[in-house]
Order: structure tokens, then sequence, then C-alpha cells
């Protein structure tokens, strides 16, 4: 299934008193980069989260907001009255050397409660992260079926162009073969010219022919052109992160496309090679969002 690299995707949940949301944006990269922001309480479960969002995605730059909020009423937890104190005398020294004239207040020091009202035990991390990991799989699913309808769209439009391209390389093949009779009737002129005189070059001559003849001559540059259109159709079909693949094949599509640029000395042939990179670079602009 052909996925697109770009997606935004959000899924939240409320459960016996904590409420998790999870916010997840993909973007483009060659190779998958995973970028965390988590809540103070869930930091040592980041490399468990980054494990979860490798079996979703393969490639890309994905960024991945976590905030849990827990209702302090339905957990037990202990006051380290040590640090409460310490960060009290640290805002009020704030407050004087900046001059605020209102006193701290319990709400402010409360803002603050993660640092000194901690865990009786690992029960309420575990109750937390089963949250995490309920909601951060709705959005990671939720942003795979982005991902997959965004994918189609793309798909669609490169089936569109790479039929474009083998359309445009039947009326070359066609033009080459017509050209023939043309370019003999040329090559029949040349040899004229040599034998006009009684003293001519015979490696020239040769060398002459040589060349005419691998002008002439394309079959070789279609017949891998073909292949590598059928190819892609078998990547897009049975490898699930078609992508790199698929840019790796663009770029052979483009060596022949520019070998017979160069051997053609025929105008129409040589606008139809034209064509045939633009629309191969667009499909290389669409290829970069695949995964």
């Amino acid at each position: 299934m052909i996925k697109s690299m770009t997606g935004f995707s959000r899924a939240d949940l409320q459960e016996n008193g904590i409420n998790v949301n999870v916010e997840i944006k993909s973007l483009n990269g060659k190779y998958l980069e995973i970028n965390c922001r988590l809540s103070k309480s869930i930091q040592t479960k980041e490399n468990e989260i980054r494990e979860i969002i490798r079996k979703y995605i393969n490639r890309g730059t994905v960024s991945v907001n976590i905030n849990v909020d827990t209702d302090l009423s339905k957990n037990s937890f202990k006051l380290n009255s040590d640090a409460a104190k310490l960060i009290y005398n640290q805002l009020e020294n704030l407050r004087k050397d900046i001059k605020i004239k209102e006193p701290i207040k319990i709400t402010d020091l409360m803002s603050l409660s993660s640092y000194f009202l901690e865990n009786e035990n690992n029960e309420n991390l575990d109750k937390q992260f089963a949250i995490v990991k309920k909601v951060l799989n709705n959005a990671l699913r939720n942003l795979d079926q982005m991902r997959k309808k965004e994918g189609q769209a793309l798909l669609k439009d490169i089936n569109n162009r790479m039929k474009f391209i083998s359309e445009v390389i039947e009326k070359i093949e066609k033009l080459g073969i017509q050209r023939i009779p043309q370019e003999r009737e040329k090559l029949k002129q040349k040899l004229a010219q040599f034998f006009e005189n009684e003293e001519y070059d015979e490696q020239r001559l040769q060398m002459e022919i040589l060349l005419m003849a691998d002008k002439l001559d394309i079959t070789e540059e279609i017949i891998r052109l073909r292949s590598h259109i059928k190819y892609y159709y078998e990547i897009i079909k049975n490898d699930e992160n078609p992508g790199r693949k698929i840019n790796f094949l663009l770029q052979e599509i483009n060596r022949e496309i520019n070998t017979i640029g160069s051997k053609a000395n025929d105008a129409q042939i040589s606008q139809y090679v034209v064509n045939l990179k633009e629309e191969l670079e667009r499909i290389r602009e669409q290829i970069q969002n695949i995964e």
C-alpha cells in the first residue's frame, strides 16, 4: 500500500482521572526521525513510545507531542516538604529580585507540584502509560489512514504520468523506425562523396558507418525503458515501502532518456525527450512524498 509521508493526527482520552492528549505530525524525510515532547511523568517511557511509532512508520520526520494531566485527588502522592520549601524560597527570592509586591500564593507553588509531589509507587505511572499507549495507537492508526488516502492520490497522479511516458516512448520508437530510410539516404550521399575521389580514408569511412548505425539504433534504450516501467508497476503492487526503490528506478529511466536524446538527430524526437524529462521530474517530486 502506497503511503504519503505527510500527515497529522490527534487523539484524546480521559480515564480514571487521567487525561491524555496525543498529537502527531509527519513530514518528508530520507530516514525515520522521531522527535518526542512528553509530559514529565512519562519521560522514562520514551524508548517504548518510539518502538510503538516504528510499528506504523518506516520513513519520514515524525513529531510527537504527548500531554498527560492527572487528577491528584484520585492518586496517592507523597509530599516532599524539603523540595516544596526550596521551591517556595526560590520563588520568594525571585519575587524580591524583580520587585513584585504580591505575595507568593499556594496556587503559584502548586503549578510546580510535579517537583515536590512524588508517587508512593509505580502503580500510577503504569496506569498513565497504559492509557498513553491506547491513545497513541489510536492517533497512529488515524495518521496511517490519512497517509494511505493521500498516498493513493499521489499514486493516481504518478500512474497517469507513467502512462504518458509509455505513450511517448511508443511515438519515439515509431519515429526511430521511420527515419531509418532518411538516414540511410544521408549515409549513401556521404559514401558517394568518399568514393568520388580515388583516394579516401578507409578507417574514417568505417568510423562514419559505425557512428551512423549506432545513432540509428535506439532499440536497446526502448527495451530497457519498457522494462523499467514494467518494474515500476511490480514495485507499487508488491512493495510495502516503495519510495526508495522507485527513486532509484527513476534515475535509470532518466539515463535511458538522455541516451536517446544524445543519439537522435531529429527535432521531433528531441521534443519528445524534453517532454519525457519534464514528466520524470514531476514524478520525482511526487516520489519524495512517498514512504
